[in-house]
């Protein structure tokens, strides 16, 4: 019987990126998930029956319990970027990890995989940093073993980096930046993929790994990458922190007054925090190249999947051809 794993929000950003490499070794799948309902897509991932969404909140031990009943493997990529009702920092991120951690370790699971990210620190003023430094060691305590691995900011076709800023660009001629000379090092999304199926395969040794990919960049820079990759010409514009500062305020104090009916996806004041360190790899990190991965490089994906903000989509390169015809 083939072998099966558990992958903890495995319907989102990276986690479908597991999901199907996993099934395309073999494996059974289970994507355990809050609203299971809305990841049927990833049933097609699969032979009929090999890969199913389960539902699981991983505030609940006996729900999480249940998910990774009988399988071989789990992997946790569950993590959030914004505070939510009750999905908070420490719930999802430092209690969310021990409770996947302190359960597998009880049913004898024989492999985990942890998606952390570049910054955790447990001395970080960021509640973000903080809480996944804190769910490591957990993961760490209960499950010595597994494999963590530490991405810097993601790329790809669902991500919530380049698609956000590519559409603040449809809407005026500036390009504001908090930080614009942090430096990041963009990662693959399905090489952060490949890197999560090594540990649970067992090819990869345990401990922690820090994903970036073969471009460091400021975020200056990566914009205008993006800028050049959709054909339209914007004005970035380096905001100072002080004046992030007062956006990030505001933007907090709009979600707390409405009771969470206006989230604050823009700018939080703990996101401010982290703009102010550079997101790359460690230099006495463990990286891709531990692992024998070669790295995706941001020129060969982003057109693939940014060329919708072109101002003429698809279109926009047979348009732009067509002017230097002779008539």
């Amino acid at each position: 019987m083939s072998k099966m794993v558990t992958i903890y929000g495995g319907s989102g950003f990276v986690g479908r990126y597991i999901t199907r490499r996993m099934a395309n070794e073999g494996w059974r799948v289970r994507v355990a998930v809050r609203r299971p309902n809305e990841a049927m897509f990833v049933k097609p991932y699969g032979v009929v029956g090999q890969v199913e969404p389960v539902l699981c909140n991983i505030r609940d031990d006996a729900s999480v319990a249940a998910a990774m009943h009988g399988v071989d493997a789990v992997v946790n990529c569950v993590g959030v970027l914004n505070e939510l009702g009750k999905n908070e920092f420490d719930a999802v991120q430092a209690e969310g990890a021990e409770r996947v951690a302190r359960l597998a370790a009880q049913q004898g699971v024989a492999r985990m995989v942890h998606i952390s990210a570049i910054g955790a620190d447990a001395e970080s003023d960021s509640t973000y940093s903080r809480t996944k430094a804190a769910g490591e060691a957990c993961v760490l305590e209960h499950m010595p073993n597994a494999v963590i691995l530490r991405p810097s900011v993601i790329f790809g076709t669902e991500d919530q980096f380049f698609n956000r800023f590519a559409t603040m660009t449809r809407f005026g001629p500036l390009l504001p930046l908090v930080g614009a000379e942090t430096r990041f090092q963009p990662v693959y999304v399905d090489d952060v993929a490949q890197a999560a199926v090594q540990g649970v395969l067992g090819q990869a040794t345990a401990g922690i790994y820090e994903l970036g990919g073969p471009e460091t960049k400021s975020f200056r820079a990566l914009m205008q990458q993006m800028l050049d990759v959709i054909h339209r010409r914007r004005i970035i514009v380096g905001l100072p922190f002080w004046v992030g500062k007062i956006m990030a305020g505001v933007l907090d104090i709009v979600k707390f007054v409405s009771f969470q009916l206006f989230p604050n996806h823009i700018l939080t004041k703990d996101q401010l925090k982290n703009l102010r360190r550079d997101n790359v790899v460690s230099e006495d990190a463990r990286t891709f190249a531990d692992l024998g991965i070669e790295p995706t490089a941001l020129e060969s994906v982003l057109p693939e999947y940014l060329w919708k903000f072109r101002p003429s989509g698809q279109y926009d390169d047979i348009q732009n051809s067509a002017k230097n015809l002779k008539i």
